[in-house]
């Protein structure tokens, strides 16, 4: 112990900067991992979109036209389980149509970790296995994930083609990672 104190007192600008670059590394290496967020978490609860209502139409008019009506609330376009992959993560995704011809991606009771750039992504390929393989497929971001846990909707973009976007991925852009996938089928 003497012979580092008597080091240091001989060296003291050199133990200052190799002070400041140890301190500069632990700011570095906090910013980027943020390894806080291992203990944090964060709920929200999400309703579906409400049905529009539509105007009734007078007896004469229903009785003379025969149509099959249209939905009035979202359609199940394929569903699926979370699976862990990186993370534990459960919970569930179902694609929905909305009356307006619109799609909407629905997680429900989800329950996953915090971490740094966690977006949800639909992806062409399957879900679970590999977690490195999502970069090599097509994708559709549908922006950062709302919260780690609770039922959440995502409104996927105007003219996006949902045909063979087979999962969701909740996926950590910082790390290329995914904390879990789930198959639509």
């Amino acid at each position: 112990m003497n012979r580092l104190r008597g080091l240091i007192q001989a060296h003291r600008t050199l133990a200052a900067v190799a002070g400041l670059v140890v301190l500069s590394l632990v700011v570095v290496g906090a910013a980027v991992f943020q390894p806080w967020r291992l203990f944090t978490s964060s709920s929200l609860d999400e309703a579906l979109p409400a049905a529009p209502v539509s105007a009734s139409a007078s007896p004469e008019v229903e009785a003379a036209v025969v149509e099959t009506p249209a939905p009035s609330g979202p359609v199940v376009v394929s569903s699926g389980t979370f699976e862990s992959q990186e993370h534990e993560t459960t919970g569930a995704a179902q694609l929905l149509k909305l009356p307006d011809g619109s799609h909407l991606l629905r997680i429900e009771n989800l329950a996953s970790s915090d971490g740094p750039d966690v977006k949800v992504w639909l992806s062409s390929l399957e879900a679970g296995g590999d977690w490195f393989k999502y970069r090599s497929g097509r994708y559709v971001d549908l922006g950062a994930i709302k919260a780690t846990h609770g039922n959440h909707n995502y409104v996927i973009p105007a003219g996006t083609d949902v045909a063979g976007l087979t999962s969701v991925v909740l996926w950590c852009d910082r790390f290329s990672v995914a904390f879990g996938s789930a198959p639509l089928a």
